[in-house]
């Protein structure tokens, strides 16, 4: 496995915080599948604590949309359908591209350093799971100089959402080479701080990724329609 980039540890967080992170990445990684209850007791019990922590950390991971309430379940983990997922990847292009065009000037040469070094890694891995860590990552870097942290936020959430329920199926589609050759690309226009131009390639990366999710799920239609004519 390759190595990972280095990151300093967060030491700050309280026990909500923490329990949210762990269940956070054991849903985007699919440990915890869409459907599956999560009961407070039962969290409690795994995280050795009371039932406000639990409560909190639920109530946040609803907050980025991973986790839905439902009557007589409690939470759930959710599930996207197509229609939802191109809103949010509609909402990302807003978001990133904004970012991007205030990020962009303010990018030093470690900025450009730690972006060159997830491309590596991304380029190095066979893992379909990794090249979906890297490209949350690489996204997440690119806003990070605008200096907003309730920005980057929002394009955390947003990235996760999306990137939880594409990456997967568009990197077995697709594969790596395509996705990467964007990454250089806007890494270049960093690079020569080429703000519009960040953001015109990043508005086109992000839309041939829905186009791509929009084009699969009418081949799927497709397919299943030829199989109930076969069937009848």
């Amino acid at each position: 496995m390759p190595m990972q980039p280095t990151q300093a540890p967060d030491s700050g967080k309280g026990l909500p915080q923490i329990i949210r992170d762990q269940l956070r990445s054991e849903i985007l990684s699919g440990s915890i599948a869409p459907g599956i209850q999560l009961r407070q007791d039962a969290l409690a019990e795994r995280f050795r604590t009371s039932r406000l922590p639990v409560r909190e950390a639920l109530r946040q991971l609803e907050s980025e949309g991973l986790v839905t309430y439902q009557r007589n379940r409690g939470a759930v983990v959710a599930g996207m359908d197509v229609q939802q997922l191109c809103e949010l990847m509609d909402i990302r292009i807003a978001l990133e591209c904004h970012a991007a065009k205030i990020a962009v000037p303010n990018m030093v040469q470690r900025d450009f350093a730690y972006l060159q070094e997830l491309l590596d890694l991304y380029e190095a891995s066979d893992s379909v799971a990794e090249w979906a860590e890297y490209n949350r990552r690489f996204h997440l870097a690119l806003c990070a100089p605008a200096n907003n942290a309730k920005l980057r936020l929002l394009i955390e959430e947003f990235c996760l959402n999306t990137d939880r329920y594409l990456h997967e199926m568009m990197s077995l589609a697709t594969g790596k080479e395509g996705p990467q050759d964007d990454h250089r690309e806007i890494l270049a226009a960093c690079r020569a701080r080429d703000a519009a131009r960040v953001a015109s390639l990043l508005e086109r990366h992000i839309l041939e990724t829905k186009n791509n999710l929009l084009a699969n799920d009418r081949m799927k239609a497709a397919s299943g329609a030829g199989e109930e004519r076969s069937a009848a």
